[in-house]
């Protein structure tokens, strides 16, 4: 398999920084845009996309401000990639900014980060930030 390439994105985003968090920390707020379905057992999810599962640990999260999941295997053993998700606040402006860090091969960099856009479009929606 490739080596993976880390992106980062960043989308403003009109909504409070704790609103904002619900949706990127919670089984059911994920549900609402990340997937088709979200599980949760302790810190494994479990995301469901049309046919396709895929399981991640909650590995580190920072109340109001950011969550990170590890891809895990059929053991729950971690995996080598990761996506973060990070509320950005700007301190003059106050303007809120979701930051996406997620990885990628090399010739599916840019059809992710259409994924990404895709899905960030969605939360704006349920939000009411479009």
């Amino acid at each position: 398999m490739d080596e993976k390439i880390k992106y980062e994105l960043e989308f403003p985003i009109m909504s409070s920084p704790s609103l904002l968090y619900q949706y990127i920390s919670t089984p059911s707020g994920l549900q609402e845009w990340f997937a088709d379905n979200v599980n949760s057992r302790g810190e494994f999810f479990t995301f469901v996309w049309n046919d396709t599962e895929e399981k991640a640990r909650l590995s580190s999260k920072k109340s109001g401000e950011k969550v990170k999941f590890r891809w895990v295997d059929d053991e729950n053993k971690d995996g080598d990639y990761y996506f973060e998700l990070r509320i950005l606040v700007d301190e003059i402006t106050k303007d809120v900014s979701l930051m996406v860090v997620d990885f990628a091969e090399e010739d599916d960099v840019a059809e992710s980060k259409q994924l990404w856009e895709n899905q960030v479009s969605d939360l704006k929606h349920v939000l009411g930030s479009v």
